[in-house]
């Protein structure tokens, strides 16, 4: 349920997450067309944060009000004076016409670039739709939906799993209740809901802010994706019992949020009246013939046939069906056919054949740019986000699961849509295919003219100002996933020899070398060899926020020191260091003391303090071994029911471990007042004491203890 492809080191639509243990709806393939997404790349945060805490932290990861009856809010003035410099700053100048948009022409040319994709990188199958004026132009299967038994992809029949593009359903859900008068997109949610999300910052959460993505809740995994169908939880059970924090003011700052998705669906449930199974099944599979599709968790015995499997590698093992807790935001399985359906009625506000799903007006709404962002970078709609190329205004979704990697796009203005979806993660050394089908669709059927951007006189001084360390907003902030928000720091790097700044780790080129970004405009900078573009803006507290061309999540610049990611593995690093050390020098230390006949001189109230130390660091290395393997199995989806008594054994070793590193502050102290021991021995149990002290401070600052257990 990750996020769109191009958000390379970025999720969702679900992102940090699935990846993070082989679990994310939506996670963003590439912010740069190539790299996974933006908090959750291939090397996996988890794994690195298992390998940091056990390799003494040296490795790096990259992570990746309008009355309830009226009629549809519409944005503000303000967003809609800002809509045509965001999808018209690529085309500035006189308009350059691509190849006519014909049946026969994307027969070619799609037969030239998606075979060769799904070759290279190794993708068992994929299928595309694309719709123009009411009508599916074209549609087809590539490859296998069944490696093994050799079964084509059919674009009528093969089920292909979209991921967080089911998101869409429960925004176009959301909107026909506010047709109806039983919701107002900018009223507290809590008057909808049977339990409370509780106003942190003094202000009530909309389904507006929902819909943008500033619910202001923190990223949550725990149960996302379960093992198997038993393990499944009613939606009315679930979300109470996963409450995430809030960590932003709602309607501040775009976070990306499959659970406030979730919430948002069980809304119109409530509202409805009706299970969200059956509502989208009546209010659109039905009435927009998509007969191939469901949300539904097994499948319907009648469509099981026809469900593509999923795999790592085409070449490789099918895996196991995906069972997705948070069904509203990622379990939609469909064919292109039925998504091509679902794009007709968009880009016809609302209307399909002779139904008409939403209101004309309301669909335009549904589809228009919200204010909040920056002028000339995409912004959020209500629920789906711009995504605009060339000129012309694309609304998008993005969708991932472990195994399928889809994109939807709409140019609105043009009346024509693209779907896409392929069954296999592939090759990461090939990039991001769904980005480079979108780049050279664009190219080839919405082309810009070239750009001349201008020469700033103050752009080495921006670039050298925007340098440091930013954090993403779509992070775990509160619970015992914290500590990945620190191994995926992003740190923007000024490069003297053209002015530029790059995002190490992030928005990564095809070929893996940093995207440089020049200055253009007052902190608007672009690609020096693409159209990506980044922005910054100051918060209220002075601090630099980077906005990308994914709306639904930002970058914010680091304030605290003790956050930063060097500070930590300096710390870590020492700390594991000084522990490990101490205890393999103990039988080393017996055995030599033995061979050289030199009995160990010390007291027995001495003797009882440092055998308390080691004691200590055992402790410290258990909790370390401990953590390897709680998260390996959460990794693996192998965590069981009884998973959270083994979390909160491991916290119990945590706290044990701070009672020792007083334990090692006496030893020390004690050590110094003994005029018979060795200075060497004084300092050594000096930086034990510091270490362990060290030790339980990173436990306790990266929430590692937080005996809540909402993650």
């Amino acid at each position: 349920m990750g996020l769109p492809p191009r958000v390379s080191a970025i999720d969702d639509s679900l992102g940090v997450v699935h990846q993070t243990f082989h679990l994310a709806f939506y996670v963003p393939k590439t912010i740069s067309r190539g790299e996974t997404k933006m908090m959750t790349v291939h090397p996996r945060v988890l794994r690195h944060a298992i390998l940091i805490l056990a390799a003494c932290g040296l490795l790096r990861t990259q992570l990746c009000a309008q009355e309830q009856k009226g009629a549809p809010p519409k944005s503000t003035s303000a967003a809609k004076k800002s809509a045509p410099a965001a999808a018209a700053s690529n085309a500035a100048n006189s308009p350059v016409h691509g190849q006519e948009l014909t049946e026969a022409d994307l027969s070619a040319f799609l037969d030239g670039v998606i075979p060769q994709q799904i070759e290279k990188a190794d993708i068992a199958g994929a299928v595309v739709a694309v719709v123009k004026d009411g009508k599916v132009l074209f549609e087809r299967g590539y490859g296998y939906s069944d490696v093994e038994k050799k079964t084509s992809v059919s674009p009528q029949d093969t089920l292909f799993r979209p991921g967080s593009i089911s998101k869409t359903f429960t925004w176009t859900a959301v909107m026909q209740q506010v047709e109806q008068g039983k919701l107002n997109l900018d009223a507290d949610v809590n008057q909808y809901l049977d339990f409370k999300i509780p106003p942190t910052f003094g202000k009530p959460t909309t389904l507006r802010d929902i819909m943008t993505h500033r619910s202001g809740l923190e990223e949550t995994i725990k149960d996302l994706f379960v093992a198997e169908e038993k393990d499944l939880t009613p939606v009315a059970k679930y979300l109470p019992s996963h409450l995430p924090a809030q960590i932003f003011a709602p309607g501040t700052v775009p976070a990306y949020s499959n659970y406030a998705t979730t919430v948002a669906a069980y809304i119109v449930q409530r509202v409805s009246g009706q299970d969200f199974y059956d509502y989208v099944d009546e209010h659109f599979f039905k009435p927009l013939d998509m007969a191939r599709a469901t949300f539904r968790q097994p499948l319907p015995k009648s469509l099981e046939p026809f469900m593509s499997k999923g795999y790592d590698l085409g070449s490789g093992k099918p895996k196991h069906f995906e069972w997705v807790e948070v069904a509203p935001a990622g379990s939609l399985c469909a064919s292109a056919e039925s998504m091509a359906h679902w794009m007709i009625m968009h880009l016809q506000n609302g209307r399909y054949g002779d139904v008409q799903i939403l209101k004309p007006e309301t669909a335009i709404a549904m589809h228009e740019r919200q204010e909040g962002w920056p002028a000339g970078m995409n912004a959020m709609c209500l629920g789906f986000y711009e995504q605009n190329m060339n000129g012309h205004r694309v609304i998008a979704h993005g969708g991932d699961t472990e195994l399928f990697h889809s994109d939807m796009l709409l140019l609105v203005n043009d009346n024509a849509g693209l779907f896409v979806s392929y069954n296999s993660a592939g090759r990461p050394d090939h990039g991001d295919a769904r980005g480079d089908l979108f780049s050279k669709f664009m190219d080839r059927y919405f082309p810009a003219p070239p750009e001349k951007d201008p020469a700033l006189s103050a752009a080495a001084e921006d670039a050298q100002r925007v340098a440091g360390s930013y954090k993403i907003s779509r992070r775990f902030e509160t619970n015992l996933l914290a500590v990945t928000t620190m191994l995926g720091e992003a740190k923007f790097v000024f490069d003297p020899k053209d002015n530029t700044v790059f995002l190490d780790g992030f928005l990564k080129k095809e070929n893996g070398q940093p995207r440089h970004f020049k200055e253009v405009g007052p902190m608007l900078f672009r690609s020096v060899d693409g159209p990506e573009k980044i922005a910054l803006v100051k918060d209220r507290r002075g601090k630099r926020t980077v906005y990308i061309d994914y709306p639904f999540m930002v970058f914010q610049e680091l304030g605290s020191g003790l956050d930063k990611q060097m500070f930590n593995y300096v710390v870590v690093g020492f700390s594991i260091a000084v522990v490990a050390l101490t205890i393999l020098m103990w039988p080393v230390a017996a055995i030599l003391r033995k061979h050289y006949g030199k009995p160990l001189t010390l007291d027995p109230a001495a003797r009882k303090w440092r055998r308390s130390a080691k004691i200590v660091c055992i402790i410290d290395i258990l909790y370390l071994i401990g953590f390897a393997w709680i998260f390996s199995l959460l990794e693996k989806l192998e965590l069981g029911t009884n998973g959270a008594s083994k979390i909160h054994l491991l916290q119990v070793i945590g706290v044990l471990g701070g009672i020792g590193a007083f334990i090692t502050i006496i030893t020390a102290a004690k050590s110094w007042a003994d005029a018979q021991q060795w200075v060497w021995y004084k300092i050594w149990n000096t930086l034990l004491a510091v270490g362990c002290v060290a030790f339980f401070w990173f436990l306790v600052h990266w929430h590692l203890l937080n005996f809540n257990l909402n993650y």
